[in-house]
């Protein structure tokens, strides 16, 4: 295996080899005007034809010009790679004072590692850590440094922590679990290795800016001044743009392979010179990656999500990460040796408020993951563990029972009749007026009162019956509607989403500049924390919470938070999770019986009517 050294090496030699590029692409934008100048220059001297030879003066101004409109498209290329800024991670910065001990950790690896400490410290409400460079706009990504030259110096990158690796991991395997990455510091101050990158990720930018059309910029209003000048920069900015960013991908194409074999080398540089720091134990914290990863997506979707739905964050994240891999601990046979690890110090009293921290990091998972404002509010605001049960179990399950019972009602009852049709007089009457109908009424059919919201209304909509429907056909048609509401919610939320984006971002933000605003706020959420769910699925949520809501009305039962579950029914003060069979033989087969003895052994009263958002 290459030792740290020859992997260094290697690194350099790819980035020498984009360097390369970079410059050819310089010298391909000289070469006209190389060309002019000897043009020039033997018309002066009379070596290439004379100053009075029509021809060649033609050909020299011809030359000129092209040289010059080269140079004019290079300069604007150039002007766009190198301040188009890359967009950042978002993450919650950690300044120093407010955690001394955890910078104090990094440094000391930092010089068991031999190699540069980072420049800052900041967490990530995700499973990973890498480093990041944010020096694009300053001055290059470089900054100057006292000296005898006034020379300047690379800025070492700042570390990105996850922040559940610091509530879950001991002390000891987060120093492990760091190891290799802070050895990374090394080559990223290397001046080819750090110029390179900058190229790399300049011309990203460029694409970026290219495709989103531009920075971005408030639109002026009709029919003024300001918008037929707008519209007109649109025409010429489009071409200029289409030729900035078949430019740029020309040269990532060029340089793709060079840059990716460059990280490669410097990543298998970092695991070398990290071998020596804690390998043992690091061994350990690979381990807990795995186990904090899948705890933390358990957290997301099962206990998060539902929160985040209804306008709630819940503002300790990191701390439910604790919780709910202690309880997989408990139940997992194969994970009981980690739940001893609890004894030691967490990497979480590295902080000085892991509180405030936590709460920091829960609100831009929410803004990553869901798509959140940035701050709370009247319609966003955050939710203490020990109220999640009341404020958000509850208020789901009864939001999702308000819903099925609106869908119930849009949809005609099978045994309804239609209302008897009068016959028409034989000789017309005098013309009287008619006292005005209490509501809409469709023709031929009257509307009926809405009927009181109880659980045996909903078991005999979904019950099967020989002379109504086939087995199955009915739930079919309330998950179709059901599916359907659902899918006008969730376009509601991404357009208002997109409002906030629109209205929060300033101009020049974004993805293409580098502001990271509208990257979290209007192209939220980067990714759904789960798959879509399929109509059955779903009319089988809206039943269970159904269920819920009249054990706690009429059988004295209680919402609760399982850690990897999400919402729980509390019966007696102990987790009844025996309801999925009887709920999906009702949705899935129209066989109520189970439901019912169910419902029988817990004493929910079916008929009684339950209290709806």
């Amino acid at each position: 295996m290459a030792g740290p050294e020859e992997g260094a090496q290697a690194a350099r030699a790819r980035a020498l080899a984009v360097l390369r590029i970079r410059g050819a692409a310089l010298a391909v934008a000289l070469l006209p005007a190389a060309a002019a100048v000897v043009l020039l220059v033997g018309g002066a001297t009379g070596r290439i034809g004379g100053s009075h030879d029509e021809g060649w003066t033609a050909v020299r101004w011809a030359v000129v010009a092209g040289a010059v409109v080269v140079l004019l498209l290079a300069a604007a290329v150039a002007a766009v790679v190198v301040r188009a800024r890359p967009a950042l991670s978002p993450t919650v910065p950690i300044a120093e004072e407010t955690a001394p001990d955890l910078y104090r950790l990094v440094r000391d690896l930092a010089e068991r590692l031999e190699v540069p400490a980072p420049s800052a410290i900041a967490l990530t409400p995700d499973c990973d850590s890498w480093l990041e460079d944010r020096t694009h706009r300053a001055h290059g990504g470089r900054r100057r440094t006292a000296g005898a030259g006034g020379g300047r110096a690379p800025v070492a990158p700042v570390l990105v922590i996850g922040s559940p690796f610091l509530w879950w991991m001991r002390v000891g395997e987060l120093r492990a679990l760091l190891a290799p990455v802070v050895a990374g510091t090394g080559p990223s101050v290397h001046p080819d290795i750090a110029a390179a990158r900058r190229f790399v990720r300049g011309l990203d930018a460029a694409v970026a800016v290219a495709a989103l059309g531009g920075p971005a910029r408030p639109a002026p209003r009709r029919g003024t001044p300001g918008a037929a000048v707008a519209a007109l920069g649109r025409a010429v900015r489009r071409p200029a743009l289409a030729f900035l960013g078949w430019i740029a991908r020309l040269l990532l194409r060029g340089c793709r392979d060079h840059a990716a074999e460059m990280e490669r080398a410097v990543a298998a540089a970092a695991s070398e010179r990290a071998q020596a720091v804690d390998y043992g134990l690091r061994i350990v914290a690979q381990e807990q990656v795995g186990l904090a990863y899948a705890g933390w997506d358990r957290l997301l979707t099962r206990v998060a999500l539902p929160a985040w739905r209804m306008g709630r964050w819940p503002s300790r994240l990191d701390a439910g990460v604790v919780s709910a891999l202690t309880e997989l601990s408990r139940r997992d046979r194969l994970a009981e040796g980690f739940a001893s690890r609890l004894s030691e110090r967490p990497a979480c009293d590295l902080l000085e408020e892991p509180g405030l921290i936590d709460e920091a990091t829960s609100l831009l998972a929410a803004r990553l993951f869901h798509g959140g404002p940035s701050e709370p509010g009247p319609d966003w605001s955050p939710v203490d563990w020990g109220a999640y049960p009341e404020e958000v179990v509850d208020r789901k399950w009864r939001l999702e029972a308000a819903r099925l019972h609106r869908v119930l009602d849009e949809q005609p009852h099978p045994d309804a009749e239609p209302a008897p049709v009068p016959p028409e007089p034989a000789q017309p009457a005098p013309a009287q007026p008619d006292p005005a109908p209490p509501g809409p009424v469709a023709a031929g059919c009257v509307a009926p009162e809405p009927a009181a919201p109880t659980l045996a209304r909903v078991m005999e909509r979904l019950t099967a019956a020989p002379d109504r429907a086939p087995t199955g056909e009915l739930g079919e048609e309330v998950a179709v509607l059901l599916s359907v509401e659902l899918a006008r919610e969730e376009a509601l939320h991404r357009a208002e989403t997109r409002a906030r984006g629109r209205a929060g971002g300033r101009a020049g933000e974004g993805p293409a500049s580098g502001g990271g605003d509208l990257w979290i706020d209007g192209c939220a959420p980067l990714f759904p924390p789960q798959p879509p769910r399929t109509g059955r699925e779903l009319l089988a949520d809206h039943v269970t919470a159904m269920v819920c809501c009249a054990a706690i009305d009429t059988a004295g039962a209680a919402p609760g938070l399982d850690w990897l579950d999400g919402p729980a029914l509390l019966v007696g003060g102990r987790r009844r999770a025996d309801l999925a069979y009887p709920v999906l033989s009702l949705v899935e087969d129209g066989d109520a019986e189970p439901l019912r003895a169910w419902l029988g052994e817990v004493g929910v009263r079916a008929e009684k009517p339950v209290r709806l958002v």
